[in-house]
């Protein structure tokens, strides 16, 4: 393993509002966003703020899922974190815009553990395409 683990950041715009409030689909969303990048669940918890937005962790054996969204923005913001190696956290950021709806995505990579953090990858894609 040449990192401790990779952190993508992604910021998703022009979210399926409705989803966004719906604690039951963010939390289905970021729990089947995990289990297809292969990482293994240990733990869930969800938060519904009144009137509008969600937050929560997924616990993985490799690190962690979150998010928090603003329906009132059609934004969220989702970060995801796996050590090692084996799991690529782009699976699951790719998964989770997808699930939202997203029509537009800015993501940011980093190499965790080395020392000085630096950006590894930084996209912004849209239904137009990807810029890198």
């Amino acid at each position: 393993m040449d990192t401790m683990g990779r952190h993508v950041v992604a910021e998703l715009w022009d979210c399926d509002p409705e989803l966004l409030n719906n604690i039951e689909q963010v939390e289905k969303i970021m729990v089947n966003a995990a289990i297809e990048s292969g990482a293994e669940v240990r733990e869930v918890v969800f938060h519904k703020f009144s009137p509008l937005g969600v937050s929560g962790v997924v616990v993985i054996s490799e690190s962690h899922l979150t998010i928090h969204s603003f329906p009132e923005h059609k934004y969220a913001s989702v970060d995801v974190y796996t050590c090692g190696d084996r799991i690529d956290p782009k699976v699951a950021a790719e998964y989770i815009s997808r699930g939202l709806r997203a029509k537009r995505q800015e993501t940011v990579q980093f190499a965790r553990g080395l020392g000085k953090l630096k950006v590894d990858e930084l996209s912004m894609e849209s239904a137009g395409g990807t810029v890198r």
